[in-house]
């Protein structure tokens, strides 16, 4: 065997699976289509990721929360809040507090180049983990006891385990026949990066509107914050095609004027929003993590949370495998991991699409229904502690890395 486990894709749930399972004693190859050192020296550009606090103690117990804690700001209050552009927020909203969690803050906002950059750096001085850049797997052949994989370079790997952390339109699922359910929501995500003249003070909001919401997420220093508004697909595309300075008299109506004078910071992205669930999560020598397994709407910020759940579930399920004798890449070892994250990603990601449908709507009774729902989660401390919680990655049955411990 050249290596113990091939993965195919370096964005970000590859390089944290990779440092888990090379960390654990087992050897690992990550292939990665992007060149590393054009992606580690990006600028800034205000894409940014809303990290949970069981993500944050999986990235402490790789040991990469320590090359990122200074540039991360943590997330001390959520308000969700639903309305109309221009119009202001209707009087019923939703606040959580970081000071009803004994554990501390309940995320923290990163910016996706220092997470990268801190993944590359750990995977370059760990042994036993091996970083190909700038290829890509196109082809993959299942054998007894083990599976070849060939590079679009000509390489080929004998490995006992090929993991799929390609995205959603993951080709290692395609190649395997794993096929995929879904469905377009008809809205695009605009992306960007604002500075403002008022302190964010640690704060996330997320405003609903009928077209889809607008989430307001703080940027360490106190003074930026990532933009992630959603709009239908027809809108979307003619606000992405204005110049900056009516793209962002098309946002201010949205944005309001909580946080003073805004002006764009960053470069401007869009990305189409679907809903996209893997029938099986497993495969002959085959397992996905990720968007290759799940691809959900951005409505919480919980896409890179629920990659990093399978990767410390498929860590875990690998690691003990291998400790005991057996072959991690056996059908009946893959089988434990589908097991254990299938619930929970298909839970999520329904949970999500109801979440979207029901706010994405101007129906008065409909929004009389949410409204006073945010109200009645908000009036109850133990209702609302429960969706902190949730939100916080600390329900149900976690795996030792979102615990902060290593397997």
């Amino acid at each position: 065997m050249d290596c113990d486990v091939v993965i195919a894709g370096g964005g970000l749930n590859g390089p944290a699976l990779a440092l888990a399972l090379a960390q654990s004693g087992l050897t690992v190859t990550v292939i990665d289509a992007r060149p590393a050192p054009a992606r580690a020296e990006t600028g800034f550009d205000g894409r940014a990721y809303a990290l949970a606090l069981a993500s944050k103690r999986l990235l402490a117990a790789i040991a990469v929360w320590p090359r990122v804690e200074a540039l991360a700001q943590p997330i001390m209050h959520i308000r969700a809040s639903d309305g109309h552009a221009g119009r202001g927020a209707a009087p019923f909203f939703l606040t959580f507090d970081s000071a009803e969690l004994e554990e501390g803050p309940m995320g923290f906002m990163l910016e996706d180049r220092h997470l990268y950059r801190a993944f590359l750096e750990a995977m370059q001085a760990q042994p036993g983990l091996t970083l190909i850049s700038g290829t890509k797997v196109v082809d993959q052949c299942p054998e007894p006891g083990k599976i070849t994989v060939t590079t679009d370079t000509g390489q080929t790997l004998a490995t006992r385990l090929l993991i799929g952390c390609d995205g959603r339109g993951s080709a290692v699922a395609a190649r395997a026949s794993i096929r995929r359910q879904g469905w377009s929501y008809g809205q695009t995500a605009l992306v960007t990066a604002v500075r403002h003249e008022k302190h964010h003070h640690g704060t996330a909001h997320q405003f609903f509107m009928p077209h889809g919401p607008l989430a307001i997420l703080p940027l360490a220093g106190g003074y930026h914050s990532s933009i992630v508004w959603s709009e239908t697909d027809d809108t979307a595309a003619a606000i992405q095609s204005l110049n900056d300075a009516d793209y962002l008299d098309a946002l201010r109506p949205r944005f309001g004027d909580f946080l003073g004078e805004i002006a764009l910071a960053g470069a401007r992205f869009t990305y189409p929003l679907s809903l996209s669930l893997a029938d099986h999560f497993v495969a002959p020598r085959i397992a996905l993590v990720g968007d290759a397994a799940h691809g959900v709407h951005p409505i919480a910020g919980q896409g890179l949370n629920l990659g990093l759940r399978d990767v410390a579930a498929l860590a875990e399920t690998l690691v003990t495998a291998t400790r005991r004798g057996e072959d991690p890449g056996a059908i009946d070892v893959l089988e434990r991991y589908e097991q254990w994250r299938r619930f929970d990603s298909v839970f999520l990601a329904f949970g999500m699409d109801g979440v979207n449908r029901a706010f994405s709507n101007d129906n008065p009774l409909i929004r009389l229904g949410r409204d006073l729902g945010m109200a009645a989660v908000s009036a109850l401390p133990p209702l609302r502690r429960g969706f902190l919680r949730q939100a916080a990655g600390l329900s149900g049955e976690l795996p030792r890395l979102l615990t902060g411990k290593r397997i």
